[in-house]
């Protein structure tokens, strides 16, 4: 157990420092609705008469520029921030966002996992299955639908905008990472993304990468389907340290490395279960 909570507190720290910053953009996403991309996971911003809605706040350093892109939209204050996960890409500004008296959502396996972690930026608030926010004649819905990328991660949905904002359980641009030391399923992921596309949206806002359609987020089910099917492959052909480099690729339009390889022990554990 010991050595389990070590490996979460050094994801933190990696995640917490991050990597080279790069320059946000924000583009708009619907008649309401906005995004912050870039050096990090993506932010959602809906501006509102009675103040903004975030979803998710990056890393700490790039709380002040998210803060100045807000005011290029509204002289509101950030009254709530929804949190998909815990992962400091997506919480590292939590804390200055409690400082400046805006209130935080995350779904109640995450907050554990950041209490694990000892990250900063708790949130004071939890939900189970489902939360919404209602600010400005404005709607936002927090979903959990189950186990993926990590067992804490909210799918966020804007109903009168058509928009769900998914956290990384879809990234429109590279390989996913399954957090089995954060309760992550590559057993359950797909099924859980299949249950949010019950859901009436058209454009879909991913962890990282360019904002897509829901067509993409259902093909990314089928990906997730197929990548657990090698998974399992690569993990029964040879010793568990070597089953990354067993893992076929071909034609899922990506590669594995990096944060995908290191969940790899996790996810042969859990396919020998």
């Amino acid at each position: 157990m010991a050595g389990v909570a070590l490996g979460v507190a050094g994801l933190w720290l990696a995640w917490s420092q991050g990597p080279p910053r790069q320059p946000l953009t924000m583009e708009k996403v619907s008649a309401n609705l906005w995004v912050i991309l870039g050096n990090g996971g993506n932010v959602a911003v809906m501006p509102t008469s009675e103040g903004v809605i975030l979803v998710d706040d990056k890393f700490a350093q790039d709380g002040p520029e998210i803060v100045a892109k807000v005011k290029t939209l509204s002289d509101k204050p950030i009254r709530y921030v929804l949190n998909t996960h815990q992962h400091g890409d997506h919480t590292g500004g939590n804390e200055a966002m409690l400082a400046a008296h805006a209130e935080i959502l995350i779904q109640k396996n995450a907050r554990a996992n950041m209490v694990t972690g000892k990250q900063p930026g708790l949130p004071r608030i939890t939900f189970s299955d489902e939360s919404q926010v209602f600010l400005g004649g404005q709607e936002v819905v927090a979903r959990y639908f189950g186990r993926g990328h990590t067992n804490g991660d909210a799918m966020i949905y804007f109903p009168g905008e058509r928009v769900l904002h998914t956290g990384d359980l879809f990234v429109s641009s590279g390989a996913p990472f399954c957090d089995t030391n954060n309760g992550g399923s590559i057993k359950d992921w797909d099924a859980t993304v299949q249950k949010a596309l019950a859901l009436d949206f058209d454009t879909v806002i991913p962890g990282h990468g360019a904002v897509a359609k829901k067509a993409d987020l259902a093909k990314w089910a089928q990906t997730m389907a197929a990548i657990r099917g090698r998974v399992r492959t690569a993990c029964a052909g040879g010793p568990v340290e070597e089953a990354a480099k067993r893992m076929d690729w071909s034609g899922l339009g990506m590669n594995g490395g990096g944060l995908f390889d290191r969940g790899m022990p996790g996810m042969c554990k859990e396919m020998a279960q």
